[in-house]
């Protein structure tokens, strides 16, 4: 885990003409990026993120690049910014004060529905899904090429992915991941808050311009998973989505743990159980382990 140090506090300094106080590391995130809440002499504070790693430097540089492309009642304000080759430094609002799900209320979740509907309305010069996300539609085919890491999970029968992968493939493969909308296609309870102005998103360094249901899509499991509604109830009639979604997950959660990151398998389990049974409704798939 990152430590405050002095040099850190010079650069804030630097950066903001306000002397700190003090830094205290913020619980949560899934990666050993320097995440802390710094008070400064001037009554303010910023919530600070530092690049550690490699893969956390250009994650940041991917999350400054949407704050300076676009200013946003749904983002958090951009303090300050400074590139680092090993260490970038970047400075937000402080949304300590926020309401963060869970639990989640019908109120809650439509206040979310109608940012996302905001979100995908807004035009902005960020790269397309395919340029950010490659082609993440593979998932089913990657469980079809090495089945042993999702039939681990328990989460359903041998018989039951054979018979469903054809069905699962090609409604997968009809998902439209291109398009004009902002996406955040990082979106889960941890990455939004209630402030204020409205619902916050933060986390920003996914984001592109791409396919607004598939984005939502990609909410709902987790959704689900903390006691919200089922995904059917804002997404109906979009079996593609559920197949595409669910495939995500399930060529991923049963994978070995990342190192640096041992949180992300357990999250992603999290929501492959409900994004599965969503894909069995919503293709009239057989019960995952038989009747």
């Amino acid at each position: 885990m990152a430590e405050w140090h002095q040099e850190l506090s010079e650069r804030v300094e630097r950066l903001l003409g306000d002397r700190v106080l003090t830094a205290v590391a913020a619980a949560g995130g899934y990666t050993p990026a320097g995440r802390w809440l710094v008070r400064l002499q001037s009554g303010k504070s910023v919530f600070a993120k530092l690049g550690t790693t490699p893969y956390t430097a250009d994650a940041l540089r991917l999350e400054s690049t949407a704050y300076h492309a676009l200013r946003a009642p749904f983002m958090p304000a951009l303090i300050a910014w400074e590139d680092d080759e090993d260490a970038p430094l970047l400075l937000l609002e402080d949304l300590k004060a926020a309401q963060w799900p869970p639990p989640w209320s019908l109120e809650l979740v439509n206040e979310v529905r109608a940012t996302l509907q905001t979100i995908h309305a807004t035009r902005a010069p960020l790269r397309a899904f395919a340029e950010v996300h490659g082609n993440l539609g593979d998932g089913w085919q990657l469980v079809a090429d090495d089945p042993v890491p999702f039939l681990g999970l328990g989460l359903a029968s041998s018989d039951w992915l054979e018979s469903s992968l054809p069905v699962l493939s090609e409604a997968s493969a009809r998902v439209v991941t291109e398009g004009e909308e902002l996406c955040h296609f990082d979106l889960r309870s941890d990455n939004l808050c209630r402030t204020s102005r409205g619902v916050v998103l933060i986390d920003w360094n996914f984001a592109c311009v791409g396919n607004g249901a598939l984005d939502t899509g990609f909410w709902l499991p987790s959704l689900e998973a903390e006691g919200g509604p089922a995904p059917e109830a804002t997404l109906p009639s979009s079996p593609e989505i559920a197949a595409f979604v669910s495939g995500f997950f399930a060529a991923r959660a049963g994978l070995p743990q990342v190192p640096l990151a041992p949180r992300v398998r357990e999250v992603q389990r999290q929501q492959l159980v409900p994004a599965l049974h969503w894909a069995v409704r919503a293709l009239g798939l057989p019960p995952l382990h038989g009747r």
